[in-house]
């Protein structure tokens, strides 16, 4: 059954440096935004892909776009003020597909990691239809207490795309709505009021977050380095 990919593309450029969206700033010729959007749409059983985006930049983000889509569509939603507002927003436009059964699985990615690749999206999915949730998990060593002691217990940084079954995470939004809760990421809302397990799904430091100014130098030469 196919799956939907949701882009989170509503931040800013502020901590970058950039004076436009940090999605939309080029990274080796293509927009940031556009190499995870390419990754998500190369899936064969990816079946919608949604970008949300802050109000007033519909349009940018289009025209960013359109040139690396052929002859694939995206849907742009306008987000909301907070992360988790913005995930809701792409999870209402999925709500009928998901309730008719045409997508079994919804991923949520941050359209500012652009170097996740096809293989993270599609090993999340896949473990998401399998265990009801899925996030891409990173080790973390050499951490310390307040103490100044190691760490204790295997640690690790929690990455995107996250994937989920798509019935028990609407489910899972529509009870926060009731509730007044946001979630710091998606996974926190699904493990809060769904059923299902979420796997961990090895991942690297190479999926990097697009923060600050070194990073986008980072993530060029990165994908130099993997053409």
């Amino acid at each position: 059954m196919p799956a939907a990919v949701v882009i989170l593309a509503a931040g800013s450029g502020t901590r970058v440096g950039a004076d436009v969206n940090k999605v939309l700033l080029p990274l080796a010729g293509v927009p940031v935004l556009a190499w995870s959007v390419r990754d998500a749409l190369a899936l064969d059983d990816v079946r919608r892909a949604v970008v949300v985006v802050r109000d007033g930049e519909q349009e940018a983000v289009a025209q960013a776009l359109t040139p690396y889509l052929e002859d694939q569509e995206v849907l742009v939603v306008t987000g909301g003020v907070t992360r988790h507002a913005s995930e809701e927003a792409a999870l209402l436009v999925l709500a009928r597909e998901v309730d008719a059964g045409g997508i079994d699985v919804v991923a949520v990615h941050d359209g500012a990691r652009p170097l996740a690749g096809g293989e993270l999206f599609a090993a999340t999915i896949a473990a998401a239809r399998e265990h009801g949730g899925a996030i891409p998990v990173v080790p973390v060593v050499g951490l310390l207490t307040a103490a100044l002691e190691p760490a204790a217990g295997p640690l690790g940084t929690v990455q995107t795309p996250q994937a989920f079954r798509a019935g028990p995470l609407l489910a899972a939004y529509d009870a926060a709505r009731r509730d007044g809760f946001e979630g710091t990421d998606t996974a926190a809302c699904f493990a809060r009021y769904a059923d299902g397990d979420v796997a961990a799904v090895p991942s690297s430091p190479l999926n990097v977050k697009i923060t600050f100014p070194e990073d986008v130098v980072l993530a060029g030469r990165l994908l130099a380095a993997r053409a």
